[in-house]
């Protein structure tokens, strides 16, 4: 009987029947909607027989160019999680007054707004971005593919199965209920002895090895397959800030995996880091999760600042205002992102010379940034501006940036800070540059590269209603939340007592729900574009007179993406190729070496999601077994040397007409 129940605990640890929240009706019924809509989604695959071409041309493939795709599928499927999140969230503030209590207990409500900042910022914001980088980057530099197109495909499963563990706590345990940056002692052994901390823990260190590794590859692909003649002031403005970014991510991620670690530690191990027993100190985890949060903020916002360099001098039709000065502007951001992470917790402590010095240098990484909006307004004036869908982003971030740039100043004054620091004030902030920066940044780059990615443009009535959508819903959601702030109401806060407050999360409401209708566009706008792609295909492969490399390729790029390596003189490559005659080699063409699909990545990730399942949940059979049955899959995809294969050189040469042809109407 004894050995019975050990093995038991061993297999199955703390799961219990228990763990499923049968006593939850809005977990109930959204684990019916979600296996309903996993039935009809497998129903449909099989119908139409896609399975085959799913696995073999997507899951499997080391293509930059399918990955980016799926990274920003991951983005806006968690979207719609996360911003589900979000107005049950602003439903329960607007109706939780006085004797109603509204429909979210504070146990659930806890959950969701943890899960709402995990999820917005690290399985969409985080996709997004790296999803953009890795598609446009080796197009940018005239690359065939990334450094390490393996290690791309694996960094992509990872990510998307840490974000499989966030969504498996919804329907088994729950999630941490802690806030997005799980400070101790909260997330202590103690004071949540639940596997909700240990589901954050374990997904985010899934997704971070995923991100590290995009960071590494990434940073060795811009630094050693730039073709020839560009050098790095002739690198296009979204390279470098992708160059930036990734440095940012390969020197701020090994915090959080240590940091999370040294959690985990405490929690399971009996460890003492961040306990006061045995000399831990809370404090040194905040230092260290903001060590690495603050820089995280301008690893989400630094590629959207090159995203709009482009599209601005697109849709100007001039050469982007001081080049020069941006990529500099961008290296400083990247620098002083490690020198203001204090400010996040001005009210704790520190004393008054840490509290200045912090201060100080959060005011100076505001003059680089303030220094690209003149240079994109000095950009704009006097050109001949077209309002296509990405302009209309890119000027609606600029009015809502600079609003949030403002109101991060006044944080950073610390007496400022200790009256707004808790403060509905201080999340309308985040969000005014968050969503004003790289939720607009990132809609302004899916209008502007779909037509390169997919062939077809994007159907513009239906983006712009988006727009204005989100435009008018992010005012209405945040604005109150500003007067709210000043008015000394706190964060975190599910039910209010003060009637004359409820008329400002009412408002709030109404902005989410419009915000709702904006998502909603966008998911319109992508299926009247596919039912129109015909009418709206473009078949000169450059639908918006692009200045930079990628445009030279055609719509959608083949799997090597350049027939052969392209010679840049200019910085506007593109451009000068169409100011000077497109020039193309007639004689000379080899076969392309390319390398061949892989099962590994795809495998090995879901079996480190199995491995951080049984951790969670103290599994140690299913953790151990899973450990060993990854490190063989590992070894055997390291010892698998036929990955390779070659394009005949007929099929380069038919290709290189067919660019002469697509490209004609530009040369």
């Amino acid at each position: 009987m004894l050995d019975h129940i050990d093995l038991t605990k061993l297999i199955f640890g703390r799961l219990t029947w228990d763990a499923i929240p049968f006593h939850e009706p809005i977990l109930l019924a959204t684990f019916a909607m979600v296996a309903l809509g996993g039935i009809a989604l497998v129903a449909a695959l099989t119908y139409f027989r896609v399975w085959g071409t799913l696995w073999r041309d997507w899951i499997t493939s080391i293509d930059h160019k399918k990955i980016g795709i799926m990274y920003m599928i991951l983005g806006l499927v968690m979207l719609l999680r996360g911003f589900a999140d979000a107005l049950m969230m602003r439903t329960q503030q607007a109706i939780a007054f006085g004797d109603n209590a509204g429909f979210l207990p504070p146990h659930h409500y806890d959950q969701i707004f943890t899960a709402h900042g995990v999820i917005m910022i690290f399985f969409v914001a985080m996709p997004f971005v790296t999803g953009l980088m890795n598609y446009v980057v080796p197009l940018q530099i005239g690359a065939r593919d990334v450094a390490f197109p393996f290690l791309n495909n694996f960094s992509f499963w990872m990510t998307t199965m840490g974000a499989a563990l966030v969504m498996a706590s919804l329907f088994v345990g729950e999630f941490a209920r802690t806030g997005w940056l799980a400070y101790p002692p909260l997330s202590g052994i103690v004071g949540s002895p639940d596997v909700g901390v240990d589901y954050y823990i374990w997904s985010l260190q899934i997704a971070g090895v995923g991100t590290l590794l995009s960071g590494v590859n990434l940073i060795a692909t811009i630094v050693k397959m730039r073709a020839p003649g560009m050098t790095w002031m002739k690198m296009p403005v979204f390279t470098w800030t992708a160059l930036c970014t990734n440095i940012l991510i390969v020197a701020a991620f090994p915090v959080l995996t240590a940091v999370l670690a040294m959690l985990s530690l405490d929690r399971v191990a009996g460890f003492n880091f961040f306990t006061t027993e045995l000399g831990g100190n809370a404090m040194m985890y905040v230092n260290l999760i903001w060590i690495w949060g603050h820089p995280e903020v301008y690893i989400l916002i630094l590629p959207l600042f090159g995203v709009f360099s482009e599209v601005v001098a697109t849709f100007s039709s001039k050469r982007l205002f001081g080049y020069a000065s941006m990529v500099y502007a961008t290296c400083v951001i990247m620098i002083l992102s490690y020198l203001v992470w204090l400010h996040h917790f001005f009210t704790m402590g520190s004393g008054a010379s840490v509290n200045s010095f912090f201060g100080i240098t959060t005011m100076i990484i505001s003059i680089p940034t303030g220094a690209k909006i003149f240079n994109w307004l000095f950009t704009m004036y006097r050109g001949r501006i077209r309002f296509e869908l990405p302009m209309l982003w890119t000027i609606g971030f600029m009015v809502t940036f600079t609003i949030g740039g403002m109101t991060g100043v006044l944080l950073a004054v610390p007496p400022a800070d200790f009256v707004l620091h808790n403060s509905l004030f201080l999340i309308a902030h985040f969000h005014n540059v968050i969503i004003g920066g790289v939720v607009f940044g990132v809609f302004a780059a899916i209008n502007y590269w779909y037509p390169k990615a997919f062939g077809y443009k994007l159907d513009a009535f239906w983006g712009k209603c988006s727009f204005w959508f989100w435009f008018v819903g992010f005012y209405l959601a945040f604005m109150p939340l500003y007067v709210l702030g000043l008015m000394g109401v706190t964060r975190r806060v599910n039910h209010f007592e003060d009637p004359s407050l409820q008329i400002w999360t009412i408002i709030a409401w109404f902005g989410a729900v419009s915000i709702a209708l904006g998502i909603a566009s966008m998911l319109i706008q992508f299926v009247v574009s596919y039912r129109n792609r015909h009418a709206l295909r473009d078949v000169t492969g450059d639908p918006w007179g692009g200045r930079t490399l990628e445009w030279s390729t055609s719509s959608p790029p083949p799997d090597y993406n350049f027939a052969f390596t392209p010679q840049v003189h200019e910085l506007d490559a593109w451009t000068d190729m169409k100011k000077h005659g497109y020039q193309r080699p007639t004689s000379g063409f080899t076969k392309i070496h390319m390398p061949k699909n892989t099962w590994a990545g795809f495998v090995i990730a879901a079996l480190s999601a199995l491995v951080g399942f049984g951790l969670i949940w103290q599994m140690w059979l299913v953790a151990g077994i899973g450990f060993v049955i990854m490190m063989i899959a590992i070894i055997v995809h390291t010892f698998n040397y036929k990955r390779d294969y070659y394009i005949p050189v007929e099929e380069v040469v038919r290709t290189e007409d067919a660019y002469t042809k697509l490209l004609s109407s530009h040369v």
